[in-house]
């Protein structure tokens, strides 16, 4: 169990499939995993059905005991094998095994992919046959550094497909191999089949729901100002009809209306009225100043409404921010933040990128710590929030963005480069499979596959859809309305508070002042 567990562990403890073959030692099985040859066909005859396949967590023990009750059979073969890039090599199992969904065509393939077909078009154009074989490692590759015998100096020793070729165990690379300084040092590149560059990958941030949320169509200044604005001229309407000949106060007298007087209270009242267009019962201006006045404050309540109207219904279907980010020259990711993380996978190309610029030195030295295994488990984290920034293939992370609505690519490519087909140094076949690359880009073949594999047309559409759905107003959103209506109630309650114990205050002065009143009034009546 233990050396199951080593490879399990690594292997990432990726799917597994057991299958029980008919061969005793697994050759012939594992024979049609890395041949497209017919041979095998023809002389093996191989009866196999698959028994279990299993995605499993690091020291799950349903699975240890599994394999602990089983390790006494002789006729078993166990294939393993880890996750690689889906947008390019998608690994598919023979229909005679039975794991296929959907029929295989032809019987010389069991990988399905933008590479494969890319592999299947050069062998036509160029008349080549060929023997498929998988990264040994599943690594593109990347150098160690070991100590020459005998020698003090260093040489490079490849990891992964560029070990293949450099070892002369492959002849030719057809994978999302990224070309750069350091592996054209040690094999021969065409001409790129895909250009792209290096570009982040991030969540997009959530619509955010205060309990002020109502107030986001104008700005502080401009409430402030609107708040202003109806006590000034509450205090002006005041003025304007206490001091005109025409007004109530001048009037009061004669036509005994003296309650009916704009005062100061009935004036704010009236401001405010005209603004939230309630109903104003009582205390309008009087006089032919202050009415015009209170045309002109109506005109620009009516605008003040209209405009947070609408500018309330834009913020309700306004498309969220896109990415917090706004690419590699963000100050956050430059001196990077506590609370941000990003990061790349070890030993990548992207990873050689890093390590050659000199000016991106200080944020490498704090995502080396973050960096993962794969690919595909930094891009879960970043579903699942626990990562804020991928940095990878820009045609990888496009892929994942134009699968999942909630994923986006941040900023600018930088570091642009290509994908190129891998060789021999010296090579005979890197002139021809340079020419069919350029044939393929003239023909519209590359664009084809970029359509077919990487760009889902459809999905960015519905993506699209999914961000202009209005935003339905929730109490999340109005919250900040009701706290604001609670504070009023007890405002009015503190305030009649106030207004009974002041005018209990104001009763017993009063009476104070008729006793005294009376009692001189008695006094004087004795003296006389």
């Amino acid at each position: 169990a233990d050396v199951w567990l080593e490879m399990l562990s690594h292997f990432a403890y990726t799917k597994v499939i057991i299958i029980h073959s008919s061969d005793t030692d697994g050759r012939a099985i594992l024979g049609r995993f890395q041949t497209t040859s017919q041979t095998y066909y023809d002389d093996v005859d191989v009866r196999a059905t698959v028994e279990l396949i299993v995605e499993f967590e690091p020291k799950l023990e349903s699975f240890t005991e599994h394999l602990i009750d089983m390790k006494t059979a002789q006729s078993r073969v166990y294939l393993m094998y880890a996750s690689f890039p889906v947008s390019y090599c998608s690994f598919k199992m023979h229909i005679e095994i039975g794991v296929c969904r959907e029929a295989v065509n032809s019987n010389e393939f069991c990988c399905r992919g933008y590479c494969i077909d890319l592999l299947i078009e050069l062998s036509k154009r160029i008349n080549f046959t060929y023997d498929l074989a998988l990264s040994p490692d599943g690594q593109f590759g990347h150098y160690i550094l070991r100590n020459n015998t005998g020698a003090m100096t260093l040489r490079k020793e490849w990891t992964g497909l560029i070990g293949e070729l450099v070892n002369e165990r492959a002849d030719m690379i057809v994978a999302p191999l990224t070309i750069n300084p350091e592996r054209a040092e040690y094999i021969e590149f065409s001409k790129p089949f895909k250009y792209q560059g290096i570009t982040i990958l991030e969540k997009k941030p959530s619509r955010s729901s205060t309990l002020v949320s109502f107030l986001q169509p104008f700005s502080n200044t401009l409430w402030i100002l609107v708040m202003v604005s109806v006590h000034v001229v509450a205090l002006v309407l005041y003025l304007l009809d206490r001091f005109s000949p025409f007004g109530r106060f001048k009037l009061s007298h004669s036509d005994s209306n003296e309650e009916k007087a704009l005062n100061l209270s009935s004036a704010v009242w009236f401001a405010w009225g005209v603004l939230l267009n309630s109903g104003i019962g009582e205390g309008t201006p009087r006089s032919f100043s202050a009415r015009v006045l209170g045309m002109v404050w109506a005109g620009f309540a009516m605008i003040i409404v209209a405009s947070y109207t609408a500018n309330l219904a834009a913020f309700l279907v306004l498309e969220r921010p896109k990415t917090k980010l706004s690419g590699i020259n963000d100050a956050r990711l430059r001196n990077t933040m506590e609370n941000l993380t990003c990061a790349t996978v070890k030993g990548s190309s992207v990873d050689m990128y890093f390590r050659r610029q000199v000016e991106l030195s200080n944020m490498y030295r704090t995502m080396e710590a973050n960096n993962y295994a794969t690919a595909e488990q930094a891009i879960q984290d970043v579903k699942k929030g626990k990562l804020m920034a991928f940095i990878w293939d820009s045609s990888r992370l496009e892929y994942e963005a134009s699968k999942d609505c909630e994923l986006v690519t941040a900023g600018e490519l930088f570091g642009r480069s290509g994908y190129g087909i891998g060789l021999q140094k010296g090579s005979p076949w890197t002139d021809a499979v340079t020419l069919a690359i350029l044939e393929f880009h003239e023909s519209g073949f590359m664009e084809k596959l970029d359509k077919q594999w990487i760009f889902h047309g459809h999905v960015q559409q519905n993506c699209e859809l999914f961000e202009k759905t209005p935003n339905t107003l929730g109490l999340k959103n109005m919250a900040g309305v009701f706290i604001l209506v609670g504070v009023g109630i007890a405002g009015g309650v503190g305030l009649i508070i106030i207004e009974v114990i002041y005018k209990k205050h104001q009763v017993k002065k009063q009476k104070r002042l008729d006793i005294a009143r009376h009692a001189a009034d008695k006094w004087r009546g004795t003296i006389e």
